[in-house]
């Protein structure tokens, strides 16, 4: 993921936790939680800034010289608040973590750009340029080697008493 990111590509990793109750014919999901980490170059700056994006809230991890550093601010441990609670149940957790270059958004612009969007910007209903620029550079992350990354891990089934 890294040279699309040094193109100018932010990465974005969403991780979802859970805590599943096993039993009977069907788990239960009993909690969840979800966050971002972002990742970008500063070209003015030259530096990589890190953000966690918490219920819509973005807060600074700090900002990097290199991109080692700022994959150890990613990499580092976190703590969340999905605990599970006292029963007789079998539970586990699962951790999902998918990795993109390109937000949605930006894949959702290539899609309408390469279905005709620069239709309406040619009419004069909206700027040629944005569109243009938009789907080539949606176009050029993916050449790059951007995508998405999904990886799952579960935990050990466990009692809490």
């Amino acid at each position: 993921m890294r040279e699309p990111l040094d193109a100018g590509f932010p990465a974005r990793f969403h991780v979802r936790v859970e805590l599943w109750s096993a039993g009977g014919l069907f788990n239960q999901l009993e909690r969840h939680l979800e966050y971002d980490l972002l990742v970008h170059f500063i070209a003015l700056e030259k530096v990589y800034e890190v953000l966690l994006v918490e219920n819509d809230r973005p807060f600074s991890l700090g900002k990097f010289v290199r991109m080692e550093d700022a994959e150890r601010a990613l990499a580092r441990p976190r703590r969340v608040p999905v605990t599970a609670p006292a029963n007789r149940r079998q539970m586990y957790y699962q951790v999902t973590l998918e990795a993109e270059n390109l937000s949605v958004s930006d894949l959702d612009d290539l899609n309408r750009w390469l279905r005709g969007e620069l239709q309406p910007a040619i009419r004069g209903q909206r700027n040629p340029g944005t569109a243009l620029t938009r789907g080539l550079r949606s176009l050029t992350a993916r050449l790059l080697g951007g995508g998405t990354r999904e990886y799952v891990a579960t935990s050990q089934r466990f009692r809490v008493r």
